[in-house]
């Protein structure tokens, strides 16, 4: 190790430790993203995002600083005489139990997150990359443990090597391989499923999920109530309020009277997605029987056809 290599520290420390923190503590704001959503049932917005993922990311720089700021001889420093990078047992145990407990929170969440049934996959990504990462942290700590001098056996650094890279590879591929691939390959044939998947992955079909905006909005909002009763002559959704379809079949056309009734306007059951908005905008939208509006202009003016793919416009 010559020249820029030598600058041990910010190789061992900053590169490899930090990265490995940092990649734990994205997990954990990933994961806890999840779990406020399905299982707390909050809101996950940019900035609790954010405080989040910086809360567990500072965790991870205070470690990393302590290292920085300790003496070489006691952390990481340059051997002049075998001209390698020289990382003390104690830095190694408590890089490694500082990992340990990171994922350990990781699997807690995992756990947490056992019951979400959704179409794109969570629970089992988020299983699949926790054994990956729970194997090599294994390797890991019986490698630095017992294997001290490992560095100078080089059957043990290539297995390390290989471990290492193999792992870090595999984890990525577990959550982009599916997309990549079929997007390539079966561009048109995923990208349909896709768009198909998204319409009917409403928050009250797949995750038993209410959503309680704060702000109105001239769109829908919605939630576990059975009724929709706007009434107060502003037509505006509130965070309160709900819309429900009950039509299946054929062109309907809204009533004009005041106060406005669908009871007599629907008799079935159905779902409408609007073919005008982006896909991620498409809510399952439902309205109940027998809801009462003081201005329904100002939601619709009535139902189109049904579109090619069986939807119907709003």
């Amino acid at each position: 190790v010559v020249g820029a290599w030598s600058k041990c520290k910010v190789w061992v420390v900053w590169f490899r430790i930090f990265f490995c923190f940092v990649f734990a503590s994205m997990t954990i704001a990933r994961l806890y993203a999840l779990d406020r959503v399905f299982n707390q049932k909050k809101p996950f917005t940019a900035w609790s995002g954010l405080i989040a993922l910086a809360v567990v990311v500072a965790g991870s720089g205070v470690v990393c600083l302590v290292y920085q700021l300790v003496s070489d001889d006691l952390t990481v420093g340059y051997d002049d005489f075998f001209e390698f990078c020289n990382t003390q047992m104690g830095v190694n145990i408590s890089a490694i139990v500082f990992q340990w407990v990171q994922w350990a929170g990781c699997g807690y969440l995992v756990f947490r997150l056992r019951n979400i049934q959704s179409s794109f996959n969570e629970f089992r990504e988020s299983i699949a990359i926790f054994a990956v990462i729970i194997a090599l942290l294994t390797e890991t700590s019986v490698t630095n443990l017992y294997y001290k001098y490992y560095i100078f056996e080089q059957p043990r650094r290539i297995e390390k090597t290989v471990m290492d890279t193999l792992a870090s590879n595999l984890v990525i591929w577990l959550m982009i391989g599916y997309p990549v691939i079929m997007s390539v390959f079966r561009r048109h044939t995923y990208e349909q499923q896709w768009v198909d998947r998204l319409s009917k992955d409403g928050p009250s079909n797949s995750y038993a999920f209410k959503a309680k905006p704060k702000r109105n909005s001239s769109y829908s909002k919605m939630h576990d109530n059975s009724e929709l009763a706007y009434g107060h002559g502003d037509g505006t959704f509130g965070s309160s309020d709900m819309i429900h379809t009950t039509l299946t079949g054929g062109q309907h056309t809204f009533s004009t009277g005041f106060p406005f009734t669908m009871e007599s306007a629907f008799d079935a059951t159905g779902t409408y997605v609007d073919n005008r908005l982006h896909i991620s905008g498409r809510p399952n939208i439902h309205i109940h029987d027998g809801p009462v509006m003081a201005s329904p202009a100002a939601l619709v003016s009535g139902f189109a056809e049904p579109t090619p793919d069986g939807r119907f416009v709003l």
